[in-house]
Parts: structure tokens; C-alpha cells; sequence
């Protein structure tokens, strides 16, 4: 066979073989990298949504993170308050307690003060007459003179 002969034959060949690829399994190959563009091209936009949406679940969560904070703060600063004023009024109510003992045991003082220049009455009441009667060497009958003992004990 001649050279040019097998030369012509394998360029015909060639130009039949790119022929048929272009023909056939291009477009089917321009097909699959088209469609896995496409879904790069989906992959990088939900990542980029998914980023988004991170971020903002971020900034949401910081706000929600704050407000709760403040919340807590308002709470802390109402129980101080509350602490605050019910020591107040345990300390009024100790004060009152602390009055009506303190009345309740001055007439319980006065009382038994009276009781005692009472008793201390009678006594020197009964001692004046026994005196009495131990000068005039005579009894005398202490409730024929209630009146003047009774007198003799106010003077005391």
C-alpha cells in the first residue's frame, strides 16, 4: 500500500471519528458538565442562603440573648425592691412589737406598783394601829376606825 493512500484513508477516518463525537457524545457531554454546573452553581446559592440564615439566626438569637438579659436585670432589680420593703416593714412591725412590750411592761410596772403601795398601805396601816393600841395599852378596833386608818394610809 501507498503512504499517501493510508495517510488519506486515517485523515478521512479522523474527520469521520471528530465528525461522529461532535455528532453524538459532545452534546451528551456538554449536557452532564451543563447540568453539574447547574448544580454546583445550586449547591453554592443554598450555601450562600444557608449562610444568610446562619447570620441571622445569629443576630436574632444575640437580640433574644439581650432581651433576656434586660428581662433578667428588671427581675433582679424588682426582688431588690421587694427584699428592700419587705425588710422595712419586718423592721416597722419589730418596732410596733417592740412598743406594745414595751407599754404592755410599763403597766405591768404600774401595776404592780400600785399593788405594792397598796399592801405597803395596809401594813402601815395595821402597824399605826398596833402602835396605837401599844400606847393607849388598849385595842382598838380596826374597823370601828377604817376611816382614820384609811387616812393615815393616804397620807402615807
Amino acid at each position: 500500500m501507498n503512504i499517501n493512500a493510508t495517510l488519506i484513508f486515517q485523515a478521512i477516518a479522523f474527520a469521520i471519528f471528530v465528525w461522529l463525537t461532535m455528532k453524538y457524545v459532545w452534546p451528551v457531554l456538554l449536557k452532564i458538565m451543563e447540568d453539574r454546573k447547574a448544580r454546583i452553581a445550586d449547591g453554592l446559592a443554598a450555601a450562600e442562603r444557608g449562610a444568610k440564615a446562619l447570620q441571622d439566626a445569629a443576630l436574632k438569637s444575640e437580640q433574644e440573648l439581650k432581651a433576656a438579659r434586660a428581662r433578667a436585670q428588671e427581675i433582679i432589680g424588682a426582688a431588690g425592691k421587694q427584699a428592700s420593703q419587705i425588710v422595712e416593714q419586718a423592721r416597722e412591725a419589730a418596732e410596733a412589737e417592740k412598743a406594745r412590750i414595751v407599754a404592755a411592761g410599763q403597766a405591768e410596772v404600774e401595776r404592780q406598783i400600785a399593788q405594792a403601795r397598796e399592801a405597803l398601805r395596809r401594813q402601815v396601816g395595821e402597824l399605826a394601829v398596833a402602835g396605837a393600841a401599844k400606847i393607849l395599852k388598849r385595842e382598838i378596833d380596826a374597823k370601828a376606825h377604817a376611816d382614820v386608818i384609811g387616812e393615815l394610809a393616804a397620807q402615807v
